[in-house]
């Protein structure tokens, strides 16, 4: 295969809807670095993902009466064993079971606990028709782990047609999180999102961000929205993971780093991830996010762009393998700056244009 890096990208555009459109408008130019041959670097070495603190306690859903057969709902179980550990935190075990969870009740998970599924335990949505709903919510907490088993969204029998934000995880305003070795698929929004929480709910308080976040060995595959959504954060690492086959709403990214305001996203860094199959952009970077890098990820078939900085700051983007995608490899538009490229490979891409859809018209 022949290696190639990127020449310079074009197209400022004034509407976001238009930028997942891929609408034309003024130039910005890519800073690239190294020759116009290059081999890609050694494999990435695997993240050991961090523990993080908590006591020695541990209880199992089914001592709190969890069932685990698919048809009775278990969500309160879950919320009594969460709720039953010491105040120094521990362990809560789910053991291998198809586990009914309401996303409306919103599984509060607390800090200093270790959510641990068996490779064979499933936590399955309760079709529901809420614009927001959400199998787990770390909001406010500090030191959890999740790992383990699958998550299954009510994307299939969901039971409202509005709304965009019934995710499988949702991290609002923690720290010091790991979400390890898990499947989430079949979300109604996001599979993972991630972004800041008003302390109390308080519009008048400024949003506290999630910070110190770690993602590792975690699938999220087939979701409505976005396969991870990073907003309002600090220090949010990805490492080992993929984000396939998004597609229902858009902006339908692999992963979004997309703050709303007044929030900003910094220091994220994605690291030997496989990003593929989603209907927009594998990877966009959005305004008030600085301070990114993707390295060492492979980002094909995605319809829109490779990876796509709109009015972004400070940037790395290399080692990367980028190839099959409908728009261009890699595009910085919208007064990015201080991207850097290299060493990465990219072919047969904009060999899929395509019109945008009646929907995307219709969210412009």
């Amino acid at each position: 295969m022949r290696h190639r890096t990127a020449g310079p990208f074009a197209d400022v555009v004034a509407s976001r809807r238009a930028f997942l459109r891929g609408s034309i408008g003024a130039s910005v130019s890519l800073v690239l670095l190294g020759g116009a041959a290059c081999t890609m670097s050694a494999s990435a070495a695997t993240l050991v993902p961090p523990s993080r603190a908590r006591g020695s306690a541990r209880t199992s859903v089914r001592d709190h009466g969890a069932r685990g057969d698919g048809v009775h709902d278990d969500s309160a179980a879950f919320q009594h064993a969460i709720d039953a550990l010491p105040d120094d935190g521990g362990t809560v075990e789910v053991p291998a079971g198809t586990y009914l969870i309401d996303p409306t009740r919103r599984t509060s998970l607390r800090s200093r606990m270790h959510l641990q599924l068996a490779p064979d335990a499933q936590l399955k949505a309760k079709p529901n028709a809420e614009q927001r709903a959400y199998v787990l919510m770390a909001a406010l907490v500090s030191d959890v782990e999740i790992s383990g088993g699958r998550i299954l969204g009510d994307r299939d029998a969901h039971l409202g047609s509005t709304g965009e934000w019934g995710h499988g995880i949702a991290l609002y305003g923690a720290s010091r999180v790991t979400v390890r070795d898990i499947h989430v698929s079949r979300c109604w929004g996001d599979g993972i999102g991630i972004g800041g929480k008003r302390p109390g709910g308080k519009k008048k308080l400024a949003p506290v961000p999630s910070q110190d976040i770690v993602l590792s060995g975690v699938t999220c595959t087939g979701n409505r929205r976005q396969g991870l959504t990073i907003g309002h954060s600090h220090d949010v690492r990805v490492h080992d993971c993929e984000f396939s086959d998004t597609a229902g709403t858009l902006p339908q990214c692999g992963i979004d780093i997309e703050p709303d305001a007044p929030g900003t996203a910094v220091r994220a860094h994605i690291e030997n991830c496989v990003v593929r199959g989603n209907r927009g952009s594998g990877i966009q970077i959005y305004k008030r996010s600085s301070d990114i890098t993707v390295k060492g990820c492979t980002i094909e078939d995605n319809r829109g762009y490779g990876v796509l900085a709109i009015g972004t700051t400070d940037g790395l983007i290399v080692d990367n393998l980028i190839r099959g995608n409908g728009l261009k490899g890699i595009g910085l538009r919208g007064g990015s700056r201080n991207y850097q490229a290299s060493r990465n490979d990219l072919s047969g891409n904009r060999l899929r244009q395509r019109k945008p859809s009646d929907a995307e018209r219709r969210n412009d």
